[in-house]
């Protein structure tokens, strides 16, 4: 499964915390891991037992399995290898596609969920990647096209046999919300969820103070943050054309933002969009929705919402600000 690697980071002082604890009890309980092609971590600032940080791992290994385009286990795995069969899946994995038709049908197909015939063409990690044929990019586009998905109670079906889904751009989302309700079903008032940069917040630092949040300058080697964003029980999720790519011997970059109507690489003005919102999952989607319609499009957007701020950076290095954005500042 090919998952955004988000430039996004964190500055938060909560984290520097020292630990305090008790007997059974401990404060600013971290579980880090390696799942979804990156590094993960969720930090408990509130005194907590070491049970409920093991609840978190187990939730994040579930859908780490659940969502992979590669593991034969996965729920996606089987829906696009069942050859137009319809497969019984979890309810995670039905509400997960949902997500995924709404944005498409939202785009009118600009975004699209069934994504997967071509990113499956296109390997940012190999350590000589190549650019697909025109003629692989032409055949695997052709099977672009999320009303193909065909849900009948906990059943998914792809009416093109050769369709797949990929859930990369939105699964970190969804999955960050689930731990947040999760946490905060244990009692848990006050941390922190970064899945590769997918931020999720609960509530404020242990003193009460806003999360400061920061995004990245584009291509800086050094993760020199270019503009920060301070909240509390919010998302933050930035995609961006610097955060998995490639560069041939021309120069040409190839960034992992693929475009359903190519097959190729997003064509646009635009280095990144970062959404901050409550739910990680709209944050997640919308950061891929807004940067496919490009700057004008997706500001226009994410105007029209509400509870949706947006910080777009343009090729040029300009910063802009979405309107609701500028009227809380």
């Amino acid at each position: 499964m090919r998952y955004k690697k988000i430039a996004a980071f964190v500055t938060a002082a909560a984290l520097l915390l020292s630990g305090c604890s008790g007997l059974s009890e401990k404060r600013n309980l971290t579980y880090t891991d390696t799942l979804y092609d990156t590094v993960i971590s969720v930090q408990i600032l509130d005194p907590a037992k070491e049970e409920v940080l093991k609840g978190c791992e187990k939730l994040c290994r579930k859908y780490d399995t659940m969502f992979s385009m590669t593991n034969e286990e996965s729920d996606i795995y089987k829906i696009n290898h069942a050859k137009g069969a319809a497969v019984e899946v979890s309810q995670d994995t039905i509400t997960l596609i949902k997500k995924g038709i709404y944005y498409s049908e939202m785009t009118d197909g600009a975004f699209d969920i069934t994504i997967g015939a071509v990113s499956q063409l296109w390997d940012f990690h190999g350590e000589d990647p190549k650019v697909p044929s025109s003629k692989a990019l032409s055949s695997a586009r052709s099977h672009v096209n999320y009303k193909n998905i065909i849900l009948k109670d906990n059943t998914v079906m792809l009416t093109d046999p050769k369709a797949a889904i990929d859930v990369g751009a939105i699964a970190k989302g969804y999955i960050a919300d689930r731990v947040k309700e999760y946490l905060e079903e244990e009692g848990v008032d006050h941390a922190i969820i970064n899945l590769g940069g997918n931020v999720q917040t609960i509530g404020t630092k242990a003193d009460g103070t806003d999360f400061n949040i920061a995004i990245q300058k584009p291509f800086a080697e050094s993760g020199e943050a270019v503009a920060s964003v301070k909240v509390h029980d919010q998302s933050v999720v930035t995609t961006g054309v610097y955060q998995r790519y490639f560069k041939t011997e021309d120069g040409t970059i190839y960034h992992h933002v693929l475009d359903p109507s190519t097959g190729a690489p997003c064509k646009n003005n635009l280095y990144s969009v970062t959404i901050i919102t409550n739910s990680s999952l709209t944050a997640d989607a919308m950061s891929t929705v807004c940067f496919l319609l490009g700057y004008e499009e997706g500001m226009k957007l994410v105007d029209q919402l509400n509870n949706v701020d947006a910080v777009f950076i343009t090729d040029d290095g300009k910063i802009h600000y979405s309107a609701n954005f500028q009227k809380k500042s």
